[in-house]
């Protein structure tokens, strides 16, 4: 039997859509449309920084943070509550590594940004021990002169703060450091955001009863300065500053609801202005009318791009107090290819910049010199000793101090005094 005819009106149609899908699928495998975008871009110079006097579109932040977390794009999770994907580590398998590991970065960069590992503890003697360490660290500290113990986003008094529960654990009781930090799912969920030869450090803070709720925000880097500091720094590093940490939390205590868990707002990392919004009282009010939180049981873990808007929740209970041991892992990269002392430097040049201030004033080459010369950074350091400076987050750095003495005509002796006690009292 001789094949069926087509009509020469079907034939050029069906090419013709085979055609177009090819165009179609050509165009979506070389992106041309960010390909046009980035060539747009490569001919126009714009404003490479924000500014604070600017409006940010809440209405984009509103579409953004109105995603649906699909259960489907997560297989390995075993359930999804309020957006955030909750996993069961002990029934992790050796064989999954890979996978979770890249469902966890999806999580954090593309995703909601937030996770919940439950049982990342299962032995709870070894976080008993932990606590019983943590609270003889307390106890000892209360005991000392009271002193200028800054906490960021509430009054030192309303927390029981440890400032470098790390190092303070290690030294207080060694055997329970090392069953808690040879936790492999500490390696695990670290490699996954930041690759290897990460950092960690830690915080202990117990919210007691009556303890009240954060305002929403952002947290390390950029999320602890004022944001007359944070319009300075380029648009790319504001991107750049939530792949530089990882921000995470292990439940010391049982967590329900009304202990005030911590507050997030999934999707919200991935805000570009959102270092700069998260202080205008409009994103705040949307935050505290969209925000989602999941009790936590002791021994369960929650992690989070520092990019989420998020906050910790008010403690509602009458004698409950929540304990959080918090956790920043910082990526490898930030730092200098040579160690560089800047306080023989200073203490050299300072009579001929001293005097070059005094007859230029603090022009822009005098200002260019302490940038080249003393740290700006003002981490890390000891958060005991140096408590956050009014206004921000973050202490004083050895940029601002030389600045205050050119202003104020110190002498070489005042300025390398200052120094030299600045970085005693920032060592461990």
């Amino acid at each position: 039997m001789p094949p069926s005819a087509t009509r020469p009106g079907v034939t050029t149609a069906v090419a013709a859509f085979a055609t177009l899908a090819t165009v179609v699928g050509a165009i979506h495998y070389l992106e041309i449309p960010s390909l046009l975008s980035q060539r747009k871009r490569s001919r126009k110079v714009e404003k490479r920084c924000y500014d604070t006097e600017e409006e940010y579109s809440l209405a984009a932040f509103k579409t953004l943070t109105s995603q649906i977390t699909l259960p489907t794009t997560y297989p390995l999770a075993i359930d999804v509550q309020k957006n955030i994907p909750i996993y069961d580590c002990s029934g992790f398998k050796g064989t999954e590594t890979e996978a979770l590991k890249d469902e966890i970065f999806h999580i954090l960069y593309h995703g909601p940004g937030v996770f919940v590992f439950k049982h990342f503890f299962t032995n709870m003697a070894t976080l008993d021990a932990a606590n019983a360490a943590f609270a003889s660290i307390i106890a000892s500290e209360q005991a000392q002169p009271a002193g200028a113990k800054g906490d960021h986003f509430a009054p030192a008094s309303a927390n029981s703060r440890i400032w470098n529960s790390f190092s303070k654990h290690c030294i207080r009781d060694p055997a329970s450091f090392v069953a808690y930090y040879s936790n492999p799912l500490f390696r695990l969920v670290s490699e996954a955001y930041l690759g290897p030869a990460y950092k960690l450090t830690t915080q202990l803070n117990v919210v007691k009863p009556g303890g009240a709720a954060q305002v929403s925000h952002r947290d390390y880097h950029l999320g602890f300065q004022t944001a007359e500091a944070v319009a300075r720094w380029p648009k790319p590093m504001h991107d750049a500053s939530r792949l530089l940490t990882l921000q995470g939390a292990v439940a010391h205590s049982d967590m329900p609801l009304e202990s005030g868990p911590t507050r997030l707002l999934p999707f919200s990392q991935g805000f570009g202005e959102g270092f700069m919004a998260y202080r205008r009282g409009e994103f705040d009010a949307y935050f505290l009318e969209k925000y989602v939180a999941l009790p936590l049981e002791k021994g369960d873990a929650v992690f989070f791009s520092p990019a989420l808007f998020h906050a910790a929740g008010e403690n509602r209970t009458a004698d409950f107090e929540r304990s959080a041991n918090l956790i920043q892992v910082s990526s490898a990269f930030g730092k200098t290819m040579e160690t560089v002392d800047s306080l023989p430097l200073v203490e050299k040049s300072w009579d001929i910049l001293s005097e070059k201030c005094r007859k230029e004033g603090l022009n822009d080459e005098v200002e260019a010199f302490v940038c080249a010369v003393a740290e700006g950074y003002p981490f890390p350091t000891n958060l005991d000793r140096r408590p956050p400076a009014p206004g921000g987050m973050a202490p004083e750095s050895e940029q601002d101090v030389l600045m205050r003495a050119l202003s104020d005509g110190w002498n070489k002796e005042e300025v390398t005094e200052k120094l030299t006690e600045m970085r005693k009292a920032s060592g461990a």
